[in-house]
């Protein structure tokens, strides 16, 4: 995944539907993307508070298709397209509005984060009178709110909940993360690291794949053993190297993990998971069963590349109706995008025989959220002795970050190694925990602490010998 923490120089644009290979690309600028986008969405008329609402909702959602590679990691070569069935509108050469250039420079490097979540939010909106989308942002409702004396952050909180807004991040020139070359036995560096860190992660949730004992960054056997398992669950020629459609594979797989291990906070409860049909759904519904749809199909199509993922927004839009009926074309049942009862139980049979395979709890045990407050030289608290366990545990994969005494104390040493974190994960060297280097740590910290965790008769990674226990 490329760093969310910085804002590209430039975007690839694919000028038509995903699946439209005689659309171009083109390259543009992404602060210039943006602007084009602004002046093609929104009207420059508007109170300057909903214009500044929309645009960090605009950056926000343009950058998570980049830090996801969302399109990449489905093979495309670009980040984002211009059709407005999937994602926001870009006319290419069209004029830019004075007053949206002047907003667009002054804020195209902030974005919208939430709860514990380092990456850019995946900030929807619509028009608010032509079409609704639940859970995103009424471009029409922000023009009322503004009206109404709202700031730009209270715009945003009204509709996409207790968010945060991370400003003035670095812009850099963010290439694709997959490296120049594939990576196999003998290799070494942060890529392998980062495909163990990876495998790691993604093998709580499939247990097929053996732990990688010691993610050090050496592709040593036990990681050539991982990516074939790995290959083999997902139908991917099993070499054991990681060329580009094995390296993108994983990204969209942990992604997957990550967007479905939420889901029960977010979305659908586990308790809610039932096989019963309660009656034909169908586009335009907003009943109940509609989440729990949305679900099934987000989890069917992690395993299913020819069924487009959905947003599980309750709503039956156009979005279910593709999936619905790409996945009626994948068990041969007759394609209408009407979820009628045989279409309910193929669906839920698919979902079932997945799930069955994989643990009962699919939630990560998260870290604590952001304290609240900038911890620095000096602080002290339950929120330092969390960071200074959260950085402990990294330091034993990354060595680079020396280990720290968990005395509740920001001192010297803890200052250190925030530093030496920064660092390492090219973060501005401040020595101040704000909410981005927060984040930060606490979703590596997890990476690593879930991936640790083995499922019951799954390969540890490492030989097992006589009387040893545990």
């Amino acid at each position: 995944m490329a760093d969310p923490l910085y804002i590209p120089e430039e975007i690839t644009v694919h000028l038509g539907a995903p699946s439209d290979s005689s659309a171009s690309n083109v390259r543009v600028p992404f602060a210039d993307y943006i602007k084009n986008v602004a002046s093609s969405e929104i009207y420059p008329t508007w109170p300057e508070s909903a214009i500044r609402a929309n645009i960090y909702a605009q950056i926000s959602f343009a950058l998570n298709r980049i830090v996801t590679e969302h399109y990449r990691s489905q093979g495309y070569n670009f980040d984002i397209t211009n059709s407005t069935q999937y994602d926001q509108s870009f006319v290419y050469g069209r004029d830019i509005f004075e007053n949206i250039s002047q907003i667009v420079d002054d804020i195209f490097n902030s974005y919208i984060v939430k709860d514990n979540s380092v990456i850019p939010l995946f900030a929807r909106y619509c028009s608010g009178t032509t079409s609704t989308c639940p859970g995103g942002l009424s471009q029409w409702g922000s023009v009322s709110l503004a009206n109404d004396g709202f700031t730009p952050y209270r715009i945003l909180n009204s509709y996409y909940g207790d968010v945060s807004l991370v400003e003035n991040a670095p812009v850099a020139n963010v290439e694709e993360s997959y490296p120049e070359q594939p990576l196999r036995i003998g290799d070494y560096g942060d890529n392998v690291k980062r495909i163990q860190v990876s495998l790691n992660r993604i093998s709580k949730n499939y247990p097929a794949i053996p732990k990688i004992a010691f993610p050090d960054g050496l592709f040593d056997k036990p990681t050539e053993d991982a990516v074939k398992a790995f290959q083999k669950i997902f139908n991917l020629t099993q070499d054991g190297i990681v060329g580009r459609a094995t390296w993108y594979k994983i990204v969209a797989v942990l992604n997957g993990i990550k967007r479905l291990s939420e889901l029960d906070a977010e979305a659908v409860p586990m308790s809610y998971i039932n096989s019963q049909f309660s009656g034909v759904l169908q586009e335009g519904n907003r009943a109940g069963g509609v989440s729990l749809l949305q679900y099934y199909l987000s989890f069917v199509a992690e395993f299913n590349d020819f069924i487009p993922q959905v947003e599980i927004d309750g709503y039956f839009g156009p979005a279910t109706t593709r999936a619905v009926t790409a996945f009626q074309q994948s068990v041969g049942l007759p394609q209408t995008g009407i979820v009628d009862e045989a279409t309910w139980n193929a669906l839920y049979s698919s979902f079932i025989t997945k799930y069955n395979a994989l643990p009962e709890d699919l939630k990560t045990a998260p870290a604590a959220p952001f304290p609240g407050e900038f911890l620095t030289l000096g602080s002290s608290g339950p929120a330092v002795s969390l960071l200074q366990q959260y950085l402990n545990v990294i330091s034993q994969t990354y060595p680079a970050i020396p280990t720290v005494t968990e005395n509740g104390v920001f001192d010297e040493q803890t200052l250190e190694a925030v530093q030496a974190y920064e660092r390492e994960f090219g973060l501005p060297v401040r020595g101040v925990v704000t909410v981005t280097v927060w984040n930060s740590i606490t979703e590596l910290y997890t990476d690593l602490t879930e991936g640790e965790k083995k499922a019951f008769g799954q390969n540890p990674g490492y030989n097992v010998s006589e009387n040893e226990q545990g």
